[in-house]
């Protein structure tokens, strides 16, 4: 049965402030997952050694990885990535709207990938939303049109996943469960989903939306002394059957 993980690593620095690559690969090899969507990745940073953490992750899990920095200054990058083990192909990255009215906010981006799940193309898109809400609303809203959600190439069965920094209660939520569903409701199983933040998990603000074609098994946040401390999230799983 295939597993897809959602996980903001923090740029791999845990809750005591250690930096550790190979901690967060070791919480992700824990889960054994096929297709991993992560956010707040450095490549090439000073603060993080100028370690290039997307390839490390991914070589660690024998995937590969297709990163999007959704800022870059000189060499130093800051982004998103999603890695896998399927066969897959990059559809798309690009950047998502601001707010004009609010300066100095950070970029955000989106990435989108086609794995092959069984001989059978499933679109993957990640992404990581800002932290106001008029911005996260402009920005869900650009991943509900034509350029991600509505695009003509993504055709379904489709997973839209990433720390949306957004509850179910929110406009952005229902925006995008205008378009797809949320895995959660959907799972079987009610087990804990809350993510944020690790060491007292309270807030659902990473999610798993999914279209028809996608049969979710099973939707929960491994809550153990690694993904406590390894970073200020934690991991998001969800198990699933293409159909």
């Amino acid at each position: 049965m295939p597993r897809i993980v959602t996980y903001n690593v923090h740029r791999c620095v845990g809750n005591d402030r250690r930096l550790d690559v190979p901690r967060i690969a070791a919480v992700l090899a824990a889960l054994n997952p096929d297709i991993v969507a992560l956010q707040e990745l450095d490549v090439g940073r000073r603060r993080t050694n100028y370690a290039d953490q997307a390839h490390e992750i991914a070589e660690q899990l024998q995937m590969t990885s297709h990163f999007h920095p959704a800022f870059t200054v000189e060499e130093e990058r800051y982004g998103d990535a999603i890695l896998t083990a399927y066969p897959e192909r990059l559809v798309k990255v690009g950047p998502l709207p601001g707010y004009d009215r609010m300066r100095g906010l950070e970029p955000r981006g989106a990435l989108w990938v086609e794995v092959e799940i069984d001989g059978k193309p499933v679109q993957v898109i990640n992404t990581h939303l800002g932290l106001v809400p008029r911005e996260q609303q402009i920005q869900a809203a650009h991943l509900a049109g034509t350029s991600w959600l509505d695009h003509p190439n993504c055709s379904w069965p489709t997973i839209l996943l990433g720390d949306f920094n957004a509850t179910a209660t929110s406009v952005v939520y229902r925006t995008l469960t205008a378009k797809l569903q949320p895995a959660r409701r959907l799972s079987p199983r009610k087990t804990p989903t809350s993510t944020f933040p690790s060491p007292l998990p309270v807030l659902r603000i990473d999610h798993v939306f999914v279209s028809p074609g996608i049969q979710v098994q099973d939707v929960f946040a491994p809550f153990d002394p690694l993904t406590r401390v390894a970073s200020d999230h934690l991991p998001l799983v969800m198990d699933f059957e293409v159909v």
